[in-house]
């Protein structure tokens, strides 16, 4: 049983037991062994330019008995998170995502902004079934193409076209062992992680344009 719990500047998500989880988080990036996903809120003036984050990350998880955790940072409320469960089949997917646009990006360009001016999304992904390595790198894949999807709907506008993401994106996708090597759109898995993911940025994504973007006065400060 998954379970989100904020306290703040954490929020977690709580996959239950020991997962595997594939991500390219500050911490544990890569393909490792964990039971919970964190979020940790900062403010972008809070990583000037002398600060060695990877260090300083460190030492607030050893203060809160962390370190196993799967971290990403971001500088959205994390008090905004967005939940969305799908199932198809006999799997079910549950996405936890905090979507902040502030630095939106459309692939393939780049749009020079300050360090102070980066936002982000973050989202973590728990499947109920088991998959290999194999199957958990495509389930990513569906994962990343979600998020897209739905950052593309929200319609933002840059001068290079409209936005597909951000530059400081993370994903954190986990599920347990198994041997399904595929996890494709017209899988189980695929299904499950896709509408989840999708759903859950979509309405986070919204709610950044609805309730930030105004006081941004065209893409500023902290998202």
């Amino acid at each position: 049983m998954t379970r989100v719990t904020l306290t703040r500047p954490w929020l977690e998500f709580d996959l239950g037991s020991d997962h595997q989880v594939l991500s390219w988080s500050l911490n544990r990036p890569g393909f490792t062994t964990a039971r919970r996903i964190l979020w940790r809120e900062v403010r972008n003036a809070d990583l000037t330019p002398e600060l060695d984050v990877r260090h300083w990350l460190e030492r607030e998880l050893d203060a809160t008995q962390a370190r196993d955790a799967v971290t990403m940072l971001t500088s959205r409320d994390v008090g905004s998170y967005t939940e969305a469960t799908a199932t198809a089949g006999h799997c079910t997917a549950h996405c936890v995502a905090t979507v902040g646009l502030s630095n939106a990006e459309r692939v393939g360009h780049r749009v020079e902004r300050a360090p102070d001016a980066y936002g982000t999304i973050n989202i973590a992904v728990h499947l109920d079934c088991g998959l290999s390595q194999t199957g958990l790198i495509e389930a990513m894949s569906i994962a990343t193409q979600a998020r897209t999807t739905a950052v593309i709907e929200v319609g933002l506008a840059l001068p290079c076209g409209i936005a597909t993401g951000t530059g400081t994106d993370c994903i954190a996708i986990a599920a347990p062992p198994g041997v399904q090597d595929y996890a494709g759109l017209h899988t189980d898995p695929g299904e499950a992680v896709g509408a989840a993911v999708y759903r859950a940025t979509l309405a986070g994504a919204r709610d950044w344009r609805a309730n930030m973007e105004p006081r941004l006065n065209g893409m500023a400060l902290n998202g």
